[in-house]
């Protein structure tokens, strides 16, 4: 993707790699000298080491000389004087050259023109070892030394860009989404040609971890045949994957200016709800010579909630028409309470005109109720325990769920979700951040945090209908799930058991 020169200028943004911490905020120079705090502890160190160095020359001449304590007591503060520099100063130093290194730490990939230019130096080189002509030694030299310029060129062009990325607030899963790439370059002499920014490298990581246990004697004979069991501990070795990660494909600039900054759209597409994740981004270059890809990472964490999938689907459109019907019954026959007749809004509801004073006025009017009437749902999300549903049909419930909500949530209706785990709330995106990260559980049924009230209560469950209580029961639609285990007919052809919804009404 060619990027574009924003029309107006932005702020610079300073990667989260690049502040400077608390610690080195502060005091961190001698206005008085004009120095930093490192280079004051390197000098302070270098002094201390001439001082210990001169203790241990006189403590010699002491020796030499028969002053057996002067030599003891000048060769002991020596060692201690060297000893207290080691412990204070070149710890301190050696946290400074490991942050930056870490900060500006590179990458890098020889490409195949890079080895097939190689390969041409060493052959070179050899034949100019065995002939001894001077000419070749120069063309190995003039080789060597464009690989030399290469790897500096591209550190300068790499080294005064700054990133920053900027992410939606609501991604959905399977929802093409658009996020912008700033690159600026800080430099105020020298431009940058062609940049790539890319994705950070990942990598499974294996850990060790301590887990419970149990220490039984003796060791070679059942469980419940043992005399001695004590609870332990061990250490196991944990496959830790690499996280979903955020950008997929690498975005090109060509040219960068001293002091430009350019921004890209890209695309992108998360395929499955859940929650992605970036550490930090890199920024790589073939400049000038294409022999290697350099990459400098950049540390810039970014995280990024995806939400289930709500585009209606096969078993959305199956479903939808029997929750609609069922809660549009339940509204039509509750008791209301006529409030007023008015004349009729664009936005009214066709259901509440009132056709008798509209023909005896001539004039369009509705009928406007008291809050009796209100249109209240309660969507509610039974999270099963692990094992229950099978992983697919898991999925399904989640995206069902998320459809539902989403749908009633640009109806006109009052609205509201429920979950175990989740506080009850009316906030439809804090609902759908809660079905982007939910996984199977042990919880206590949501029927026991239900009460009777003035909400129609859609329930997602796996549970069986018949396990509601008969006052909730009334005024509720339950979706039930295929459910794994005893007593379930098999699915055909490994596909998963169907979900049906079941209407439960007061008798």
């Amino acid at each position: 993707m060619l990027a574009e020169a924003s029309p107006e200028p932005e702020s610079p943004v300073i990667p989260q790699g690049t502040q400077t911490s608390p610690q080195s905020s502060k005091a961190s120079r001698f206005p008085q000298l004009g120095l930093s705090q490192v280079w004051v502890r390197f000098l302070l160190a270098i002094f201390g080491l001439m001082l210990a160095f001169a203790a241990a020359l006189f403590s010699t001449v002491a020796g030499e000389a028969g002053n057996i304590w002067g030599m003891i007591i000048l060769a002991s503060g020596a060692l201690l004087l060297a000893t207290f520099v080691g412990l204070t100063t070149v710890p301190y130093l050696a946290r400074r050259v490991v942050a930056t290194r870490v900060r500006e730490a590179m990458d890098y990939d020889v490409t195949r023109a890079g080895l097939i230019y190689i390969l041409i130096s060493v052959v070179i080189g050899i034949a100019a070892i065995n002939t001894g002509n001077n000419l070749l030694y120069v063309i190995v030299a003039a080789l060597l030394s464009a690989i030399l310029v290469s790897g500096i060129a591209s550190a300068l062009v790499l080294r005064s860009l700054t990133l920053d990325v900027h992410l939606p607030e609501h991604v959905f899963a399977s929802r093409p989404m658009l996020a912008r790439l700033l690159l600026s370059n800080a430099s105020s002499w020298l431009p940058s040609f062609s940049v790539r920014v890319v994705p950070a490298k990942r990598k499974n990581k294996d850990r060790w971890d301590w887990e419970a246990s149990t220490f039984g004697l003796p060791r070679n004979r059942a469980p419940q045949d043992q005399w001695l069991r004590l609870p332990d501990r061990r250490l196991r070795r944990v496959h830790e994957e690499a996280a979903k990660p955020i950008l997929q494909e690498s975005v090109y600039f060509p040219f960068l200016a001293p002091e430009q900054e350019l921004r890209a759209d890209l695309e992108i597409n998360f395929p499955v709800r859940g929650r992605y994740c970036e550490k930090n981004f890199g920024v790589a270059t073939r400049f000038p010579f294409a022999f290697l890809m350099k990459t400098r990472r950049i540390n810039l964490a970014r995280e990024v909630i995806v939400y289930p999938a709500v585009e209606p689907t096969e078993q959305f459109r199956e479903v939808l028409p029997m929750v609609t019907g069922e809660f549009e019954s339940f509204v039509r026959g509750r008791g209301n309470d006529l409030y007023l007749i008015r004349d009729y809004m664009p936005d009214d509801s066709a259901r509440h005109v009132d056709w008798k004073a509209t023909a005896r006025t001539g004039a369009l009017k509705v009928r406007e109720f008291s809050r009796e009437d209100e249109r209240k749902l309660r969507i509610v999300f039974d999270n099963p325990a692990p094992g229950v549903l099978q992983p697919a049909v898991y999925e399904q419930a989640v995206r069902l769920a998320a459809s539902l909500g989403w749908h009633f949530h640009h109806e006109d209706v009052e609205v509201s979700f429920v979950a175990p785990g989740l506080a009850p709330t009316e906030d439809v995106f804090t609902f759908l951040r809660y079905l982007a990260l939910v996984e199977p559980q042990e919880a206590t049924p949501v029927f026991s945090r239900l009460r009777a009230s003035d909400d129609y209560n859609l329930i997602v469950t796996a549970r069986a209908a018949a396990e509601m209580p008969a006052a909730l029961a009334a005024r509720s639609y339950v979706i039930s799930l295929g459910v794994r285990g005893r007593g379930s007919a098999p699915s055909r052809r490994g596909e998963a058991p169907p979900t049906h919804g079941s209407v439960t009404k007061q008798a």
